[in-house]
């Protein structure tokens, strides 16, 4: 009998999950999960809430909350709805606990000493009035292509294309609503994505056990070309980039992690917290050079994450 590991997508904070959520990860990872343990094998099941990224400031922000209080609350009723529902997770975890801060910046540190990450100045649009920057779902305007009002800054929701803070007419900050806006130079941490285009070509070749599906998804984006990816975002709720001493790192003081780069490293830091509860260890399960040679790892997920997790 194997060791089985299993994920599903990370419910995030904001907003009661629905049955689309339930059916698209997490049930079928349920089922097998139930399944793996009936046949006699030794299978963790892990999930956790998304807490970090832009949505979940203004969720609170809309509920008169801070957005800690807001992400304690939000937390205890997915985990209930999730038990509710009879959901076999051996741990619920916490994408805003303290093993996932440090991983994730044990994982950037590592990056940027083998040369993948890299400081680069962008062009961001500040708010003088919110005397702030405005990541991008925190600008709104009109979209320059279809022309529908209310577009993020991110991506219009009506003609679905990708959009710069920067490409939006007559924007405007989603947060108090002021049009006093400027253009500020802001520094970030880069992903090299480029760097890494054929390495990561050459391993998906490797992965035989892979669904066709999320193959032909990965190949798409690379086909495509990958981009330089930002990974760091100018907000209060994250986790906070620092610097080789622990500290603020300098340029970059107050920044916090982009939530598309620590949400995937949560399934380590969710483990991690398992461990942590049940005086177990979560390396066995993780890294090879720790005994991890013999577990099967096996994620659940809609498509559009194929990206983020490849």
């Amino acid at each position: 009998m194997s060791r089985i590991l299993i994920t599903s997508a990370l419910p995030y904070i904001n907003g009661i999950k629905h049955l689309g959520n339930l059916a698209g990860s997490m049930l079928p990872a349920d089922v097998f999960a139930r399944f793996k343990r009936a046949q006699g094998h030794e299978v963790l099941y892990i999930c956790a809430t998304d807490e970090h990224g832009t949505p979940a400031e203004l969720a609170a922000a809309a509920a008169g909350q801070d957005v800690r209080t807001y992400c304690d609350e939000q937390h205890e009723i997915q985990k209930r709805a999730g038990e509710a529902f009879g959901l076999s997770y051996d741990w619920f975890g916490r994408s805003s606990n303290e093993p996932n801060r440090r991983l994730t910046q044990h994982f950037a540190k590592v990056l940027e000493e083998k040369g993948l990450i890299e400081e680069r100045v962008d062009r961001m649009i500040y708010s003088v009035d919110d005397a702030r920057f405005l990541p991008d779902r925190y600008v709104e305007g009109t979209c320059p292509h279809c022309g529908h009002v209310g577009a993020r800054g991110d991506q219009c929701d009506n003609c679905g294309r990708l959009l710069d803070p920067t490409d939006l007419i007559d924007p405007y900050s989603s947060v108090s609503g002021s049009k006093n806006l400027e253009v500020r130079d802001t520094r970030h941490l880069y992903l090299l994505q480029t760097k890494v285009e054929q390495p990561i070509r050459d391993w998906i070749g490797t992965r035989a056990d892979w669904q066709t599906l999320a193959r032909s998804i990965a190949y798409k984006h690379l086909d495509e070309g990958l981009i330089d990816r930002g990974i760091t975002r100018d907000l209060k709720w994250g986790v906070p980039v620092v610097g080789p001493d622990g500290g603020p790192r300098p340029g970059l003081e107050g920044k916090v992690f982009y939530v598309w780069f620590d949400a995937p490293i949560e399934y380590i830091g969710a483990t991690e917290e398992w461990a942590e509860a049940t005086g177990r260890t979560w390396r066995d399960w993780w890294r090879t050079d720790e005994g991890a040679d013999d577990v099967r790892y096996v994620q659940f997920m809609g498509k559009d994450n194929v990206a983020f997790h490849t």
